[in-house]
């Protein structure tokens, strides 16, 4: 088989699939880090609740489980992360690629209705923050598996089609982020509000699920799946030519030898030496992003609200809204711009300038503060980093996520998109234990 030979994506129907399994993989997760005002309600301690108006800022009003919410959800989502995909990507070629997928989506979905459920149910501040992290530890630790797999996978197709899954991911967040605003615009009962919130994202992910089952029978999929795994016959057709007259086994002596000592066993270290730095590029990516967003980011307080709506609208549409629907822009357009290069040192250079981002953040209106002092005031400084910050996240790491199984030979495609979403991994647990202390030095 050759790429000359390659069915069509009739209607893009492998590329929509993509799309909405990436869709899937980080649904789960935005959907809670969006949802803080529902959970952080129902930690409200009932006598702080009870002194103090809900619609003033007071700090000092605020307990422990609420004030740590954010930090502790980011911690308990990106720990698990990290160490699910490393397992994945060890394990991935023991357990069918089948059961990691559907098994990964099935769980998640039944969290999700466990969520909703509870969403009615009454329960003192504690044991709901409690059973809360034990729930972002569960999809996390699914979501890492599938997000493994769904790169590995995508790695056998052409490198535009590690783009959906990027762009499915970003469109998560944004869609999550939309839901959150219609919600607070609906003027509902926080409690109704949420468990519409959460049935929505339990029909996302059935979908992904339904999707998924459709895959495996598209004519485009099945050639280059079947391509990849062809490599593995090797053996077999060296086998066929030594019972072939000596005239015809001649024409094909070479490929067959080539290949039989260009095919080694996968080694996960072979590979990682090749993609390196497109490994560590996407892990600072992620490093620095989720080191400031949200456990920082969120904390910013508008300066020119006045009690107007725009207070209430301000984090939902200027931090969670912009940040996905810039990064999900950032991200689509690797669809139609790949610079720079896989080879280029631009590439890691760009990667490492983010880290401006990080004061940047620091030093707007993040409130309460007590060393460091505002220097960007305005809101419009804060929607403009926003802005920077969220589409070079989306556009950087989509990069690195396509060139990275690029780099090495067909056959260990799906390791290295496996070794690539470690790193994707790697960068969001560092980054979430480094949110502990970016937010502390304010």
């Amino acid at each position: 088989m050759t790429a000359v030979n390659a069915p069509r994506d009739r209607y893009n129907a492998v590329w929509i699939i993509f799309f909405i399994l990436g869709l899937g993989t980080l649904l789960p997760w935005n959907f809670f880090m969006t949802a803080t005002m529902y959970f952080t309600q129902r930690l409200k301690d009932p006598q702080i609740n009870g002194e103090h108006n809900q619609t003033t800022n007071v700090t000092e009003g605020r307990n422990v489980l609420e004030s740590k919410f954010n930090n502790v959800m980011t911690l308990c989502a990106m720990v698990p992360l990290l160490i699910f995909t490393c397992l994945n990507s060890f394990i991935h070629q023991r357990i069918p690629q089948k059961l990691r997928i559907s098994g990964s989506l099935s769980v998640i979905l039944v969290v999700f209705l466990i969520t909703a459920v509870l969403v009615k149910v009454d329960m003192p501040p504690l044991p709901f923050f409690v059973v809360t992290m034990i729930k972002i530890i569960c999809i996390n630790s699914f979501g890492a598996i599938l997000q493994g797999s769904l790169f590995g996978l995508a790695g056998m197709l052409p490198a535009s089609y590690t783009t959906p899954i990027m762009s499915g991911q970003g469109l998560a967040g944004a869609f999550a982020a939309f839901s959150m605003i219609c919600a607070i615009a609906s003027g509902s009962a926080l409690q109704d509000s949420a468990f519409g919130y959460f049935i929505t994202a339990c029909v996302v992910i059935l979908l992904a699920i339904l999707s998924y089952f459709a895959l495996p029978k598209m004519e485009f999929f099945q050639y280059y799946s079947e391509s990849n795994g062809s490599r593995s016959n090797a053996d077999e057709e060296n086998k066929m030519d030594l019972l072939k007259p000596e005239s015809e086994a001649e024409k094909r002596p070479v490929l067959s030898l080539t290949d039989e000592e260009a095919r080694p066993a996968v080694s996960v270290f072979g590979i990682f030496k090749q993609i390196w730095v497109l490994a560590l590029s996407v892990c600072f990516v992620f490093t620095v992003t989720i080191g400031t967003f949200p456990a920082v980011t969120v904390e910013v307080k508008s300066t020119i609200a006045n009690g107007s709506a725009w207070e209430k609208y301000f984090i939902p549409v200027s931090c969670f809204l912009l940040f996905n629907m810039m990064d999900w822009a950032g991200r689509s357009l690797t669809a139609f711009c790949m610079w720079p290069g896989k080879d280029s040192i631009l590439l890691p250079i760009l990667v490492v300038a983010r880290v401006v981002f990080i004061p940047l953040f620091l030093l707007c209106n993040v409130q309460p503060r007590y060393t460091l002092p505002v220097l960007f005031h305005h809101d419009s400084w804060y929607i403009v980093f926003m802005i920077l910050f969220s589409f070079s996240n989306g556009y950087l790491a989509s990069l690195c996520m396509c060139f990275g199984p690029k780099k090495v030979s067909q056959h260990e495609a799906e390791t290295a998109g496996a070794i690539m979403a470690f790193f994707l991994s790697l960068g969001l647990a560092v980054g979430a234990a480094l949110s502990f202390g970016f937010r502390a030095i304010i």
